[in-house]
C-alpha cells in the first residue's frame, strides 16, 4: 500500500535525508553535487550547444566546474537543556551552489541556507565574497542568491529542461562533498517521478532520481545531462539507515520546477501556493480487500476544520483498520478529478492543488459509496508547515 500523505501533503513517497555539512550545530542542512547548462531562466544566457549534443565528462567539468561554488553559512539556533536553560548557539553550514546570471545570481538549496545570519560564497578562482538572500522557498528546497557581480569571477550554467530527461540517461554532478571542492561525480537517471519530503513538511513532486554520487555538502549543486545542462538541483539522499554517506541513491529537484519560482525568487516574492486541507491515502490494488467503489483515488483520512475542505463539504473516514499492517482509514470520500484532471495518487491530487493560487476555485469530483458527487472549492494559501 502507498504510504498516506500527511495532513496537508506533509510526508513524500520516497524516503530522503538531507545531505549537510555542519559545524557545531546539529540540524543544520548542508549540501549535494552539480553539474550545469542550457539557457537561463532570469538573463536568457545560452551556451552553443546542441541539446543532443553529447560532451566527455572532462569536457563539460573544464566548462562548466567555474560557475559551481562554496556557499558557507553562519546558523544561529536556539537550543535548550533538559533543565530549561538554553542560549543561542552558532555553527556553520555548507554546502553547494551555481551561478546562473551574469548580475550574480547563485541557485542553491533552501536548507543550505535556513536560518543563516551570514553567508559566504567561495568561486573557482578562490574569492570569497558575501551574499544576500533574495528570495527562498522551502516547498521546493531552493533558494535564489545575489553576490556584488562587480570584480567577481562569474560563470553562469545555463538550464536545460528536466522534462526530456530518461531513465538511463547518462548525468554530472559537481559539488562539495566534505568540503572537497568541485568534485565530480558521475552516473545516470536511476528514475523520473520520485516524490521528497521537503524542510516544511510538504512534499516536492517529479523528483530526479540518480546514482551520480552525492554525500553531505553537495546540496544545492547542479545535475548535468551529457551535453553540459542543468537538469536538476542536488538535495538529498537516501541512506538506507545505515550510515550518513552515499549508497548510489540521491535525489534532485528537477530544474524545471525551479524556472517556474525564479522570477518569484528573484524579486523577493512569497510562492504562495493552494490548499486544500485534506490527508489522503492512495487507492490501489493493496486496497482489493476493502472493496472500494474505485480502483485509484486518493481516499480522505482526515480532513482539517475550518480548512477549504471542510467548507465544502468533503467528507472523511470514520472507521479505522488495519491493511497489511498499516493502519487505514475507510468510509471517507474518495477524490478521482480536481480541477479536470484525473486524481489515481495522492501525489496526483497534491500536483493539481500546489499548482493552483490560493483564492482559486476548483471544482472537485469523489466517489462518496456508490454516488459521485462534485464540489466546488476555494482554495486557501498554504500554510507555512505540513
Amino acid at each position: 500500500m502507498n504510504k498516506t500523505i500527511a495532513a496537508m501533503f506533509g510526508a513524500g513517497v520516497v524516503g530522503g535525508s538531507i545531505v549537510a555539512g555542519v559545524i557545531g550545530v546539529s540540524g543544520v542542512g548542508s549540501s549535494t553535487t552539480t553539474v550545469i547548462a542550457s539557457q537561463s531562466a532570469i538573463n536568457g544566457k545560452t551556451i552553443s550547444v546542441a541539446q543532443d549534443q553529447v560532451l566527455s565528462a572532462r569536457e563539460i567539468y573544464r566548462r562548466d566546474a567555474p560557475g559551481v561554488v562554496f556557499i558557507k553559512a553562519t546558523v544561529t539556533r536556539t537550543q535548550s537543556d533538559p533543565f530549561g536553560f538554553g542560549g543561542d548557539q552558532s555553527g556553520v553550514a555548507t554546502g553547494s551552489g551555481f551561478v546562473i546570471s551574469d548580475k550574480g545570481y547563485i541557485l542553491t538549496n533552501f536548507h543550505v541556507v535556513d536560518g543563516a545570519s551570514a553567508i559566504n560564497v567561495t568561486f573557482d578562482d578562490k574569492k570569497s565574497v558575501a551574499a544576500q538572500v533574495l528570495g527562498r522557498d522551502a516547498s521546493t528546497d531552493l533558494a535564489l542568491l545575489k553576490v556584488d557581480p562587480k570584480g567577481a569571477n562569474l560563470h553562469p550554467l545555463t538550464l536545460g529542461q528536466s522534462s526530456d530527461s530518461q531513465v538511463g540517461d547518462p548525468v554530472l554532478a559537481i559539488g562539495n562533498p566534505f568540503g572537497l571542492d568541485r568534485t565530480l561525480t558521475t552516473g545516470v537517471v536511476s528514475a523520473l517521478q520520485r516524490n521528497l519530503k521537503a524542510p516544511n513538511g510538504f512534499t516536492i513532486n517529479d523528483v530526479i532520481q540518480t546514482d551520480a554520487a552525492i554525500n553531505p555538502g553537495n546540496s544545492g549543486g547542479p545535475l548535468l545531462n551529457s551535453a553540459g545542462q542543468v537538469i536538476g538541483v542536488n538535495s538529498q539522499i537516501e541512506t538506507g539507515g545505515g550510515s550518513s554517506g552515499n549508497v548510489g541513491i540521491g535525489f534532485a529537484v528537477p530544474i524545471d520546477t525551479a524556472r517556474k519560482i525564479l522570477p518569484q525568487l528573484e524579486h523577493g516574492q512569497s510562492v504562495e501556493r493552494g490548499w486544500l486541507g485534506v490527508e489522503v491515502a492512495s487507492v490501489d490494488s493493496s486496497m482489493a480487500a476493502l472493496k472500494l467503489p474505485v480502483d485509484s483515488g486518493a481516499l480522505i483520512q482526515r480532513i482539517t476544520p475550518n480548512s477549504p475542505a471542510a467548507k465544502s463539504g468533503l467528507l472523511a473516514g470514520t472507521k479505522q483498520q488495519k491493511l497489511s499492517g498499516q493502519p487505514i482509514t475507510t468510509g471517507g470520500d474518495i477524490i478521482i478529478s480536481a480541477n479536470g484532471r484525473e486524481i489515481r495518487t495522492a501525489e496526483d491530487l497534491q500536483a493539481a492543488i500546489g499548482g493552483e493560487k490560493p483564492g482559486s476555485v476548483i471544482e472537485i469530483t469523489v466517489k462518496r459509496g456508490d454516488k459521485t458527487i462534485k464540489a466546488k472549492v476555494k482554495l486557501a494559501p498554504r500554510p507555512a508547515h505540513g
